[in-house]
């Protein structure tokens, strides 16, 4: 896989220096490189309590994007998913450990526990006082001993932070660090492995499936589970981590493990905040990367129960970009449409046969769904059939509301359901036909001549005309044929439609971002429609 890197071999390092360059001078580094990657805060002056944390990278922004007052005093970074060195951590130590100690908050992994430990115990015989939590919230595996460190360990960063700028004594961060890491469960769930840089991209993870409990480095998860949608992953995710919600106020945080898109992060936050655990959740943090594993395509969620004390460390604000704060739970809030939104409702109104011609177009849309996206996936995303299928069908079932017998009122009631029912340009092009078409005929004028009025508003409003490629191209000669009859204008119709095959430069719509080898001998999709409308009309006379 293709990668935004320079080389392997310095990639942390330049990784690091971006962070730093753009940190505004909010952040430094001990000069190391490469083998000491440490980053601390620029403000430090070794009077407080100092956290350090760190590991391998990869898990951006974790660990030194949350280095800053209220959380991390300084970061010790090592190669991607690779434990930094005993040195690494004895360096961060000694750089930023005053007379008040230090705690080194260390994720559940051995090269981390061992680097760490005996950093710390080289630092103890120095004489500076320093303690070390681990933190283990992984519940994949609930009979494993030693249960893995995932991003519940930003409970413990925030939480210990938070009480250390407080000026708490290293007795007080230390128990505070370890009641969080007894309180807190974490899990994940991805549809897809992470690409180490320089590696070949493991393929384990089968086509519809998910993997549930996997690790951030890459493990894989304890199972392979069938993947249907977003609520089903969440409640998959939940029933694992139910255990660990007691009665009482939870913090839920909700984590990108680095590839699924924020659409999906925030569908995802639906289903957790509308899950029939939700009434527990006082706190929610996310969603947002805060521990990711590369590009994983996947989540994870960690929750924690509070008492007042922890949950005021854990909401006092921090200046740090990558922290996006702690938010209550709150009903969504809705306020209705402002006035003059809404369009007066028209009084419904019989007329036979201008039902039946609105039915018989409908049914024609329907009918040519198909081929109609497949025209359309020449020159756009293929969705014109289905975007003109959808509205029939929605035309079709609110007929009965209609003003049939009154064509000053039934073209603007036709634009008014087109526009909310098809999506994309397309609804709100037509919408400006029919309403245009509506205020021509309550003029007075004839509905041919009305038809004409609201082509001519559209292609002012939409800057389309005949030639550039779009409907139209058939529209128009059709309703300048109208007069002469159906017969006529279908005739017309479908040869502007077919003339746009050999319109090889699309001049508006989606087709105007197309290759021209994707146009040529291709009707556009909204020109055949007009078409085969047209056709269908004259068959039918």
């Amino acid at each position: 896989m293709t990668q935004f890197i320079n080389t392997k071999e310095s990639l942390v390092t330049e990784a690091i220096e971006g962070l730093l360059a753009t940190s505004g001078g909010r952040l430094t580094r001990l000069d190391g490189y490469p083998h000491i990657k440490v980053v601390f805060r620029s403000d430090w002056d070794k009077s407080k309590v100092a956290l350090i944390s760190g590991g391998g990278s990869g898990h951006e922004p974790a660990h030194a994007e949350f280095v800053g007052a209220g959380m991390l005093t300084a970061a010790v970074c090592g190669e991607v998913f690779a434990s930094p060195s005993v040195d690494a951590v004895l360096a961060g130590i000694l750089a930023v450990t005053g007379d008040s100690g230090c705690l080194l908050i260390v994720k559940n992994y051995t090269g981390d526990r061992l680097n760490f430990g005996l950093a710390a115990e080289r630092a103890r015989a120095l004489g500076l006082k320093v303690e070390m939590v681990v933190v283990d919230d992984d519940v994949a595996l609930p009979d494993l001993p030693q249960a893995r460190g995932l991003a519940g360990t930003l409970f413990v960063h925030k939480i210990a932070g938070a009480i250390a700028e407080d000026n708490g004594s290293l007795e007080m961060v230390t128990d505070a660090a370890k009641t969080v890491i007894s309180r807190s469960a974490s899990i994940g769930m991805s549809l897809d492995t992470c690409t180490v840089p320089g590696s070949v991209k493991e393929d384990r993870i089968q086509l519809g499936n998910a993997e549930l409990g996997l690790g951030i480095h890459g493990e894989a998860g304890v199972e392979q589970v069938t993947f249907e949608n977003a609520k089903t992953a969440m409640q998959m995710v939940l029933q694992k981590l139910e255990p660990h919600m007691p009665g009482g106020d939870v913090v839920a945080l909700l984590n990108n493990l680095g590839a699924t898109t924020p659409l999906e992060m925030s569908i995802l936050a639906n289903e957790l905040m509308h899950s029939p655990y939700a009434e527990k959740i006082k706190f929610v943090i996310g969603p947002a990367p805060l521990m990711t594993s590369l590009d994983m395509h996947g989540f994870s969620v960690s929750v924690m129960s509070v008492d007042d004390v922890h949950a005021d460390a854990l909401t006092q604000p921090v200046s740090i970009p990558a922290w996006p704060g702690v938010q209550e739970r709150m009903p969504v809030k809705i306020s209705r449409l402002p006035d003059g939104l809404t369009p007066v409702k028209p009084i419904p109104s019989s007329h036979p046969a201008t039902r039946s011609t609105v039915l018989a177009i409908c049914d024609m849309l329907i009918e040519a769904e198909s081929s109609l996206n497949t025209l359309d996936a020449k020159s756009g995303d293929g969705d014109t059939g289905s975007t003109l299928a959808t509205a029939a069908r929605s035309l079709k079932e609110s007929l009965d509301r209609m003003p049939l017998a009154d064509l000053t009122q039934l073209m603007p009631a036709l634009g008014n359901e087109l526009s909310q029912t098809m999506g994309g340009s397309s609804g709100v092009i037509l919408a400006i036909f029919f309403n245009a078409t509506g205020d021509a005929c309550a003029r007075g004028l004839t509905i041919q001549s009305a038809l004409a009025e609201g082509l001519a508003r559209v292609s002012q409003v939409g800057g389309a005309k005949v030639g550039d490629r779009t409907m139209i191209d058939a529209l128009h000669p059709a309703l300048q044929a109208l007069p002469k009859g159906i017969q006529a204008a279908a005739a017309e119709a479908r040869t502007g439609a077919d003339a746009t095959a050999s319109i090889i430069k699309a001049k508006a719509g989606r087709a105007a971002y197309v290759p021209e080898e994707n146009l040529i001998g291709h009707n556009d999709p909204g020109a055949e429609a007009v078409a085969l409308v047209f056709e269908g009309l004259a068959s039918s006379t």
